[in-house]
């Protein structure tokens, strides 16, 4: 991960690789810092727009070498698009191109003003967070970190099948066990308790995900013994997540907005590695991020103030009812997980409510079971836990920023596999709050599982719900792979859930659900089936979670069409986008600043 630093120094003195400008769509005569750049370098971006090679539309960039007119070699400048249409997310876009470019061009370090700060008119903080986290999003790239388990270490790697109890040894993250009944939760939470000071996480932006120990690696194919990273070997200094550069400086003329910036900049560099978290465990190949792994990757977040997490293992689901869960997992040979992630920010009590309650689906690989999906891009399945990676993710990045919130995370983890112990179409399952449902198609997995994770919110008494799941096709042909779907019992939560989207650039769309459509719910064996058909099946499988939200406000975000992309585009490259992360954050911001009741 780069280095980013902020720097009191004007663009034309910095002595840098690259140095980062910009330019609104339709302008001519560039001014500020564009304009001192040009100025230096003797009006060569006014004829490179004079000459149609410059335009200023977003995402475009333009390279230029300064022939030793300013200390810095290249000029890079980044297209902000029409100023009228300009925000968080074109702020964040630009900075991300710009950065690649700079990447190509062979610079370790690059110079960047904060887009947006002067005459684009966004506030100097939200100006410097969009530009670092546009930045570091650019950048990122995967690449394996390295073999995770040995023999005698805990995970899978050590031998931990479905006869292993809990993780299978000591958790990667220092905890320990607690029962024979494989629910365990570590001791750095509860060390750090409910009570850690205002700025603790902050405080921590310097342990990036990657010291977190978040982020893992790839094992050898069998799962059985520790090996060398799947796929090509990582070459030294390459992480794959922004290799080549190293050093990002936010650089200003002037020491007058210095604080707000300095507060961007800590901001975004938080909200980058969330959501490269998320990337990285959706990009993570299937045999390794098990369910189990996914649990290990999400106990790690105990080395964070205010955070305990807690994993029912097998044997424990099994006693306490969760149903469906087990039903989902119990066609693979890696063990399912639910996953329980408490957060008590500073001055909040853990005995309170959550205000709200993050659940994520989480499966880590969908062969569509008995009822198998084609063959022709199933590889694309390992996203399926891009729901759950959104949820670890942004509850870390709430840790780090100290946000005075209460909040429940809870992920569950499976694998639906065929098999000779796989769930059937015909099966009439229990689910754990006691409702029954008969199974009519084993690939409408996702909303059983989730049924389970509601109802055990609800249980822990959270206020509010949010899911987020990779749920339906349908949803990808309704609104595609640019906005995600919102459906929601609540007009108030669901208002607070699209202006948290917004404010985090994750476009977002409501949906109805439409009562009438609950009859294609109906059994003739159970209380519910899973699905409804194909027509309108993004609400009907919303209304089925609907079922287990009960009175409870709940939004439900379907993520299909978000959770991964097969092109560079925006501040993503190709694989898992880390979509939700940001939404959740400003969500949890929303509720730490009074919005509780």
């Amino acid at each position: 991960m780069p280095e980013v630093a902020f720097r009191v120094v004007p663009v034309t003195e910095v002595a840098a690789d690259a140095v980062v400008v910009n330019l609104f769509e339709g302008v001519t005569v560039p001014g500020g810092a564009t304009g001192a750049v040009d100025q230096a370098l003797h009006g060569a971006i006014q004829e490179a727009i004079a000459a149609g090679a410059l335009r200023g539309r977003l995402g475009e960039v333009l390279v230029l070498p300064t022939l030793g007119r300013l200390p810095a070699r290249w000029v890079v400048v980044a297209g902000l698009g029409p100023r009228e249409e300009f925000g968080r997310v074109a702020a964040r876009t630009a900075s991300a191109t710009a950065l690649r470019a700079a990447k190509k061009h062979g610079c370790r370090s690059v110079a960047t003003i904060a887009h947006g700060a002067g005459i684009g008119g966004l506030d100097p903080q939200l100006a410097a967070l969009a530009t670092v986290e546009g930045a570091l999003l650019g950048l990122y790239r995967y690449q394996p970190v390295g073999p995770v388990g040995r023999p005698g270490e805990g995970g899978e790697a050590a031998g931990g099948g479905r006869g292993a109890a809990g993780l299978g040894g000591a958790p990667a993250h220092g905890g320990s066990r607690e029962g024979a009944a494989g629910s365990w939760a570590g001791s750095a939470a509860r060390q750090a308790g409910p009570g850690a000071p205002a700025g603790a996480g902050l405080e921590t932006a310097h342990e990036t995900s990657h010291a977190l120990g978040l982020l893992g690696g790839a094992v050898d194919p069998t799962g059985r013994r520790g090996g060398r990273p799947l796929g090509r070997r990582a070459r030294a200094g390459d992480e794959g997540d922004g290799a080549g550069v190293e050093r990002i400086w936010l650089v200003d003329r002037s020491g007058a907005q210095q604080q707000a910036l300095e507060r961007g900049l800590q901001e975004g560099r938080i909200l980058a590695e969330a959501v490269i978290t998320a990337r990285q465990l959706g990009n993570r190949p299937a045999n390794d991020l098990t369910p189990a792994r996914l649990a290990e990757a999400a106990a790690r977040l105990e080395e964070l103030p205010g955070v305990q997490v807690t994993v029912l293992d097998e044997e424990e689901l099994r006693r306490r009812g969760f149903g469906a869960i087990l039903a989902v997992g119990q066609g693979s040979a890696q063990p399912p997980r639910l996953i329980a992630i408490d957060y008590v920010g500073p001055g909040r009590d853990g005995s309170e409510p959550p205000d709200a309650a993050f659940v994520g689906k989480g499966v880590t690989f969908d062969t569509g079971g008995i009822s198998l999906k084609p063959r022709e891009g199933m590889e694309d399945m390992k996203f399926d836990m891009m729901g759950a990676a959104a949820v670890i993710a942004a509850l870390e990045a709430v840790a780090r920023l100290a946000l005075p919130a209460r909040l429940l995370g809870v992920v569950a983890a499976v694998e639906n596999m065929p098999g000779g112990r796989a769930f059937k179409p015909g099966d009439v399952i229990t689910t754990y709050d006691g409702t029954t449902v008969e199974v009519n198609n084993t690939d409408a997995e996702g909303r059983l599982i989730l049924a389970d994770a509601l109802a055990y919110a609800r249980e822990r008494g959270a206020r509010r719900l949010i899911d987020l799941a990779t749920l339906t096709g349908a949803m990808v042909i309704a609104l595609g792979h640019h906005v995600a779907g919102l459906f929601a019992n609540d007009d108030a939560w669901a208002a607070r859930v699209l202006r948290a989207a917004g404010a985090a650039g994750e476009p977002l769309w409501r949906l109805p659900l439409v009562a009438s459509y609950r009859e294609r719910l109906r059994s003739e064996y159970a209380d519910l089936r899973n699905t409804g058909g194909r027509p309108a099946g993004s609400i009907t499988a919303a209304l089925f979670l609907q079922t287990f939200a009960g009175d409870t406000p709940w939004a439900h975000l379907d993520i299909a069409g978000v959770a991964w992309s097969d092109r560079v585009e925006g501040d993503h490259g190709k694989g898992a986008t880390g979509y939700g992360v940001r939404t959740l954050v400003e969500l949890a911001r929303n509720l730490a600043a009074g919005g509780r009741a």
